[in-house]
């Protein structure tokens, strides 16, 4: 992208500030290529050969990266409270276009959420014909009663207040009140609701899993960039 866009209009949409603000960053000779030469707003140049301070920029457009996000953390720009941009940097809440969750994790809700500045990526992930295993642990208030392997797999399980019911989904019992349930859809805090309607609630809940990417060792509220081997992995 950067190949075809004037430097000045470039960095703006990478989120290191108003053009007027980039203006001043040019102005103060703090852009340079690769080899430290100075660079001008109307210059076009690649993503990779392009620094300020001496230092690469952010990752280019197109991006996608995953959080291990921590309960208690809104997947939000504006409500109150810890929001998962504050775990991000900065700048990406800034660009253009925007760094944005692929779904939602509920506040109370950890583990692995996806961001990307791609629509196209975005909605390919997100869609229903993607069909996208999503892997959850859920740590229950009551013990199992037995029936829900079945209940879940069913595909006739209906939701309160909806009209279509729910895709068979697959439940391991990991202990009296543990299990984990792989999903192929994602309805509005649906591992919650489902347990709710075998008479159940849910403590606490942990993604593990979406498509073929998995956590690995990435720590509690920390952040990677994912590059073509993990995008293959995530459709496999």
């Amino acid at each position: 992208m950067s190949g075809k866009v004037k430097l000045l209009r470039y960095l703006a949409n990478l989120g290191y500030g108003s053009r007027r603000e980039v203006l001043g960053l040019l102005g103060e000779e703090r852009v340079t290529d690769a080899a430290g030469e100075l660079l001008y707003g109307d210059d076009v140049r690649p993503h990779e050969d392009i620094r300020i301070d001496g230092e690469a920029l952010d990752p280019a457009p197109g991006l996608l990266l995953m959080l291990n996000k921590p309960a208690g953390v809104t997947c939000s720009t504006k409500d109150q409270g810890k929001l998962v941009y504050d775990l991000l940097p900065k700048r990406f809440r800034l660009r253009s276009p925007v760094v944005s969750p692929v779904g939602r994790l509920d506040r109370d809700t950890s583990g692995l959420l996806l961001f990307t500045d791609d629509g196209q990526l975005l909605h390919k992930i997100i869609s229903p014909k993607s069909k996208l295993p999503k892997v959850y642990i859920a740590e229950l208030a009551n013990d199992l009663r037995g029936n829900e392997v079945a209940t879940f797999a069913s595909g006739t399980l209906m939701l309160e207040s909806e009209t279509t019911p729910l895709l068979p989904a697959e439940l391991d019992v990991l202990g009296p009140r543990r299990a984990r349930l792989t999903l192929h859809e994602g309805r509005y805090h649906q591992v919650r609701r489902m347990f709710a309607a075998v008479g159940n609630h849910v403590e606490s809940l942990h993604r593990e899993r979406v498509g073929g990417l998995t956590l690995g060792d990435l720590p509690e509220g920390e952040w990677r960039l994912l590059g073509d081997v993990d995008r293959v992995k995530l459709f496999a």
